[in-house]
């Protein structure tokens, strides 16, 4: 069951806002990284390099968290749990990277280094918190 993200609320995640996504790890812990992400409808992206430990850990456990705190006011937040309903590899996943690059940063490409190869996780919402006091 998919829940909606409030609109009032799409900001925290189409601007430049640093999110902390929340993975587990192989022994149960969880595992909380900052991440860049984007918005495509109802669901969220994050890019990560394939073999990096929040990768390994959203294919064995694909439910996630992600929180995102309105940098002007910290009591505003915005939290999702969801699912991993789909990944993407390949240049699809590259060209995602360098447009958040360019939307976190002023770098025109993100700078790969040699041989990494990039992964979308595309997130579909279970659940929706939100604050705004």
């Amino acid at each position: 069951m998919s829940a909606q993200i409030p609109e009032d609320y799409y900001d925290l995640l189409d601007k430049n806002v640093v999110v902390v996504l929340a993975t587990v790890m192989p022994n149960g812990q969880p595992q909380a990284t900052p991440v860049w992400c984007d918005r495509h409808g109802n669901q969220v992206w994050v890019n990560s390099a394939l073999g990096r430990q929040k990768d390994k850990n959203m294919r064995a456990h694909p439910q996630v968290a992600i929180t995102a705190i309105d940098p002007t006011n910290p009591y505003r937040w915005l939290e999702i749990r969801g699912t991993v309903v789909a990944y993407e590899t390949g240049s699809a996943a590259e060209a995602h990277i360098n447009a958040l690059a360019r939307k976190y940063t002023d770098w025109a490409r993100y700078p790969l280094p040699e041989g990494e190869q990039r992964c979308i996780y595309k997130i579909e919402p279970t659940r929706v918190n939100t604050s705004n006091r």
